[in-house]
């Protein structure tokens, strides 16, 4: 899916990916970590920026969820590629208050400062100096932290999602892709190393893995 194709073989593989999502609780690691960050930042809403939104279906579960909680928030979903912007605006309703912008990520500018920064599955399509880059990015640009969502490198999801791709009929990219990025994936010590490279300290930053197959990296400044 990192190659160029059609905005129609791109909505199915991101329209499948969104499902996966759904049925291996793929929302979960984000919202737990802004469950417990939001609430200590008291008066204007929350700046909450995705990178490597894709299909925004993750943007919407936290736009869901704000509504759930009360809490206010300023939501802005970006990505590389402006046809997954595109489809990201078809598939979200109207009355949604999320912003789409198409950029990459090292030569955005946000009109408004940021309070958090995320990201899902987008850490592994990067080279490991992207993301050491991307992580010096976020720490310049977040006032609150940032929530690295990714997967975790391991024998069991790889070949379990060769199998369950196939059986549930999911669109051919992604058949392909899902055990293709969980071997591009990580281990904490990866992520040990990536975060040294980036300037952090062990205690600045917290490696968290969540079943199933996730391996997740916060980091909360304040």
């Amino acid at each position: 899916m990192d190659e160029p194709c059609s905005r129609d073989a791109l909505r199915g593989c991101l329209a499948d990916l969104a499902r996966l999502n759904r049925w291996f609780r793929g929302y979960r690691p984000v919202l737990a970590w802004l469950n417990s960050i939001v609430f200590a930042r008291a008066g204007r809403p929350i700046h909450i920026l995705d990178v490597g939104c894709g299909y925004g279906d993750g943007l919407r579960r936290v736009e869901q969820w704000a509504t759930e909680l009360g809490v206010p928030v300023v939501l802005t979903g970006l990505d590389l590629n402006p046809d997954a912007i595109a489809i990201a605006q078809e598939a979200t309703p109207p009355a949604s208050g999320i912003r789409w912008v198409a950029s990459d990520v090292f030569a955005y500018s946000p009109k408004e400062p940021l309070d958090v920064v995320v990201s899902s599955l987008f850490t592994h399509h990067l080279s490991e100096a992207d993301i050491v880059r991307f992580i010096g990015w976020m720490e310049n640009q977040a006032a609150l932290g940032w929530f690295i969502n990714d997967l975790s490198r391991a024998a069991v999801p790889y070949y379990f999602l060769q199998l369950f791709t196939r059986m549930a009929g999911m669109h051919p990219f992604v058949q392909n892709d899902a055990s293709v990025s969980i071997a591009r994936a990580f281990i904490p010590e990866d992520w040990q190393r990536i975060c040294t490279l980036a300037g952090l300290r062990a205690g600045d930053v917290a490696i968290q893995p969540f079943v199933p197959a996730r391996l997740c990296v916060a980091r909360r400044k304040r």
